[in-house]
């Protein structure tokens, strides 16, 4: 006897409003997927077994929903579409300290479809609706257990910044778990004690949100960039706390340049000119200048180059100011002149400026040590490398790709595989255009590869 099913009405609605085919939808699901690290096959049959009742497997009901969430460009729930409930709570809940432990032992755990839940395009404009006071409320209300001082807030500071470091040279598959022990069971529960001043407690709350940034860019960099979202929007929670301002600030920086990284510009002009509103005049100028760079890069993105040269050149002068000290969440992107030149790069490539983005991408080069940041010096020899070829000097790109492979070979990335793959694809059309050293490189890249699988 055949089982009778009830056709998924919610999803046709939604499906019919958004006005887009099976087809399309089915394309767009499987962008979604691949961007959260899974590939997927689905077929425009799939939609219509959904549609007739069927149940959708593992995450793929939350990639239907964010695949529909960036056709009606508001959000829609897989409850909405009759696909049931999903995560773990809002992203942006009541109690971070909760979304900490929750994010924590699901990663420990190693959900796999935890791991694999997509980036929410809707969710980047969170924080411009955040209601910061409410939670803090919560949170000032929640304190019990020991004291915390300034020297275990010392130590915290010391260990994130040991993380970091390893992090750079050895890529954010090293270590992941071991820093998302120390965040969720450690550093959290340190939140909810006893402070003997709100200076202090403070203090803790900025160490723990760049370690919750942290551990959202180790996953960014593995390609999890849902959960990478999510920590960046803990890490956001954490930082309103510390300092709605200036650091708070920063964390929508990060939040605007992953959505950027992944071709989703919506909000990322509205949430960097809200992040250079709060910090203008409330931190030194050479954070002011990463945060105007940033603007740049969302309005470069955004097709209005006019806002984005204003936003570099002011982005160039405010770095120059050098009279007071760069805080620490800022500091731990590196040398402030080498990030300010390599997101000058992207938003010129973005502009399709290349030879001056081969400048600014050289400048990053010369204003970092490659022992200290291997994997970001690998990844910017690689754009060197992008911007000469835009300019058709292919043989000098294949030298420069050719020496980012000896930088990225041992990396754990996913960044750094993806490009490797790419370097590899792009060998292979030189090579058979007769460019010089175009099969060495093929080969190399392919070696690289095999041996990371």
């Amino acid at each position: 006897m055949t089982e009778s099913r009830t056709p998924n009405i919610a999803l046709a609605e939604i499906i019919a409003e958004a006005g887009i085919t099976y087809h399309a939808l089915a394309r767009e699901i499987r962008a979604v997927a691949a961007e959260a690290g899974e590939k997927l096959h689905t077929a425009p049959s799939a939609v219509s077994s959904w549609l007739a009742g069927g149940t959708p497997s593992g995450q793929t009901r939350q990639y239907i929903a964010e695949a529909l969430t960036r056709k009606m460009k508001r959000r829609v729930t897989v409850a909405e579409i009759g696909l049931g409930c999903a995560g773990i709570g809002e992203p942006l809940g009541a109690d971070p300290l909760a979304t900490t432990a929750d994010l924590g032992r699901f990663v420990m755990l190693r959900r796999r479809d935890f791991l694999n839940s997509a980036f929410a395009a809707a969710a980047v404009g969170l924080p411009l609706t955040y209601d910061h006071e409410a939670v803090a409320a919560t949170l000032k209300a929640a304190t019990f257990g020991g004291s915390v001082g300034a020297e275990e807030v010392a130590t915290v500071r010391q260990l994130t910044e040991m993380f970091r470091s390893v992090d750079e040279k050895m890529g954010g598959g090293h270590g992941l778990i071991t820093v998302t022990a120390y965040l969720t069971d450690t550093v959290a529960p340190m939140l909810e004690a006893r402070f003997p001043s709100d200076t202090v407690r403070k203090e803790a709350f900025g160490a723990a949100a760049q370690l919750a940034t942290l551990v959202g860019w180790k996953h960014h960099d593995l390609g999890r960039e849902g959960l990478a979202q999510r920590y960046y929007l803990l890490g956001y929670q954490l930082a309103c706390e510390a300092d709605p301002n200036g650091h708070a600030a920063w964390m929508m920086r990060a939040m605007t340049h992953q959505a950027l990284d992944l071709y989703h510009p919506d909000f990322c002009v509205e949430l960097s000119e809200e992040a250079l509103r709060r910090a203008s005049g409330k931190v030194d100028r050479q954070t002011e200048a990463l945060l105007l760079v940033t603007c740049a890069r969302a309005y470069g993105n955004s097709g209005e180059s006019r806002k984005a040269a204003a936003s570099l050149l002011a982005a160039e002068d405010a770095l120059s100011d050098t009279r007071d000290p760069v805080p620490s969440y800022a500091a731990a992107s590196g040398p402030v002149a080498a990030v300010v030149a390599s997101h000058t790069g992207k938003t010129l490539t973005a502009m399709k400026d290349y030879a001056a983005a081969e400048r600014h991408y050289r400048t990053a080069l010369a204003a970092r040590t490659p022992g200290a940041y291997q994997r970001v010096h690998g990844l910017t020899m690689v754009n060197v490398g992008k911007s000469v070829a835009a300019q058709h000097r292919h043989e000098e790109a294949v030298g420069l790709w050719s020496r980012s492979l000896d930088v990225m070979d041992g990396v754990v990335s996913d960044r750094s595989r993806k490009e490797i793959k790419a370097i590899g694809s792009v060998a292979a059309g030189y090579r058979r255009r007769g460019v010089s050293g175009a099969g060495s490189l093929e080969q190399r890249a392919a070696e690289i590869l095999r041996a990371q699988a």
